[in-house]
């Protein structure tokens, strides 16, 4: 175990880790948006911090490109080192460890029931609140091997859903997203994404997002009943500026106002769209290659972000936005238990 040099809700602190009622309007636009840096609006009575007031704060620099942040009830963090196949949790106090192995760990949320649930390489695993591996939930659909689950957003009536990326050609978009219900039937609800990527579900349970990288989109679908869900509509982000590498919208998240959190993988950024598909801001994310986010902190009004410092191949990092403004709490609402574990 190592000790972070400061708590988390204060300042900025270093680890080496060895070891990814929102109301949106029936209006929004069947066409794509375009939007830029240039069209970038201010909605009424705006609560966000201008982006040139918000400097990303370092909290962890980790040993590989991170992902899959989440928060515990507790305040404690876990995250993803997908390419050496670890999870981490940092408590409150700065201390880290290794929480689990899991080759391919990405993704990841917790039930209330105190289990964890892991996108992971070809399958989605269910972990016991110890790291503890309890069953593989999904490895295949109709006989066919998923290929590479990377989030997943989780439906308070039981069942959850999950992005499968496919592969990363963009001229074969095999990207699909998938809906587990509680009595752990899988069932394919969108497909012929070019990488599925970040997925986020409304608190109303009425409209689902998700990034579709190779495209550098949001897509957006009404969910007409869980797991059924009706049309694909979309909006695109900005396009890649001066010094930056890329520009794919990778993980999701939601503030309580129902803005919508899009962190930009190789743009160094985090673009913020509000309801009704028009962006709002672009804040500075601290990593290049920018993966996941999730709000926490006290009263959970810090951005956390994942990703690579620079490219994919070096270090992670991930940097804290005090933003000020507080984020859809996502937290299991049961405290977590050790001994007898949902499973699906």
């Amino acid at each position: 175990m190592r000790k972070i040099i400061a708590l988390l809700s204060s300042s900025t602190v270093l680890v080496s880790c060895s070891h990814n009622k929102l109301n949106t309007p029936s209006t929004v636009s069947e066409q794509v948006k375009l939007v830029s840096d240039q069209t970038v609006v201010t909605p009424p009575q705006e609560k966000l911090p201008a982006a040139h007031t918000i400097s990303a704060e370092k909290v962890l620099q980790s040993d590989k490109y991170s992902e899959g942040i989440v928060f515990d009830r507790q305040g404690n963090f876990y995250f993803s080192q997908t390419k050496v196949g670890t999870i981490t949790v940092v408590s409150p106090d700065g201390s880290s460890r290794i929480w689990a192995k899991v080759q391919g760990a990405n993704g990841h949320k917790i039930l209330p029931d105190g289990s964890h649930i892991v996108a992971a390489k070809n399958s989605v695993l269910q972990l016991d609140a110890n790291g503890n591996t309890l069953k593989i939930i999904a490895d295949r659909f109709n006989g066919k091997p998923l290929v590479y689950p990377n989030d997943i957003s989780v439906d308070p009536q039981g069942g959850f859903y999950f992005t499968d990326s496919g592969d990363s050609n963009p001229q074969n978009p095999n990207g699909a997203v998938y809906y587990i219900d509680a009595a752990g039937k899988l069932n394919q609800v969108a497909s012929g994404l070019a990488f599925a990527n970040g997925i986020v579900l409304t608190p109303d349970r009425q409209r689902l997002f998700v990034s579709e990288s190779n495209k550098n989109l949001v897509a957006v679908y009404n969910v007409l009943s869980p797991g059924k869900l009706g049309e694909k509509r979309v909006f695109a982000l900005p396009v890649k500026q001066p010094g930056e590498i890329d520009n794919k919208p990778d993980g999701l998240c939601l503030d309580a106002a129902g803005n919508l959190y899009i962190a930009h993988y190789g743009t160094r950024h985090v673009e913020v769209l509000n309801s009704n598909g028009q962006l709002v801001r672009r804040y500075g994310s601290g990593n290049l290659t920018t993966s996941n986010c999730a709000f926490g902190g006290a009263n959970l009004t810090s951005l956390f972000v994942t990703g690579g410092v620079e490219t994919e191949a070096g270090q992670g990092g991930i940097f804290r936005l005090d933003l000020g403004v507080q984020g859809l709490d996502i937290r299991p609402r049961q405290p977590a238990i050790t001994t007898t574990q949902k499973t699906y």
